[in-house]
């Protein structure tokens, strides 16, 4: 169903690619880190994660915050490995669908992400697509990257100034409630993502 947006913009980890925070929990307790979620939680709370996600920090320096909570002999590797088990695959329906609206829409991506994370998405995107991902979408917004990111609508809205739209024409998908809250208040269209299929019936 085509509404009068004249742009699209799509969030990464959970609507293109999956992602299971789980295996990452999983992968940590091999490494002696019982409490994970918690850890996970508190240095959420210490905005650890977002100066990873903004680049404030490099990837190296989380990696030697995240080795005291593991096992004696854990190796950075290890760490690094466990970090990214939460990546998953995306599926050659979601990346042929981008193929068909790439040939009548411009297509944009906005993703909180890491440095540590973003080689294997790429990896995992090389499996399912013979395209480099630029061929499909005009420009890549990472947060590492631009020091910015999602939910604020300041975000949303040097985004837009980049890409040369208004923000009333662009559809924003993402599923996470905050992110489609703060491009809401930045004047975009939105789409909560909750399940393939209706993410597939909004271009059917």
């Amino acid at each position: 169903m085509r509404t009068n947006y004249k742009a699209l913009l799509f969030d990464l980890g959970g609507v293109l690619i999956d992602i299971n925070y789980h295996a990452t929990e999983v992968a940590f307790e091999k490494l002696g880190v019982t409490d994970f979620k918690e850890r996970y939680t508190q240095f959420a709370q210490n905005e650890l994660f977002d100066r990873l996600e903004c680049g404030q920090i490099s990837a190296q320096h989380f990696i030697n915050l995240l080795l005291p909570y593991t096992a004696p002999g854990t190796t950075p590797n290890e760490v690094v490995a466990a970090w990214n088990a939460m990546i998953g695959a995306f599926s050659v329906e979601k990346i042929a669908l981008l193929n068909r609206l790439s040939q009548t829409l411009p297509l944009f991506m906005l993703s909180n992400t890491n440095e540590l994370h973003w080689t294997p998405v790429q990896k995992a995107w090389n499996r399912s697509s013979k395209q480099e991902m630029e061929v499909y979408f005009q420009t890549i917004f990472l947060s590492h990257q631009i020091g910015k990111r999602k939910p604020t609508p300041e975000t949303f809205s040097w985004v837009c100034e980049q890409i040369g739209f208004e923000p009333k024409d662009v559809l924003f998908i993402d599923d996470s409630p905050q992110h489609i809250n703060g491009a809401k208040a930045a004047g975009l269209q939105t789409f909560f993502y909750e399940d393939a299929a209706s993410f597939y019936a909004l271009f059917s």
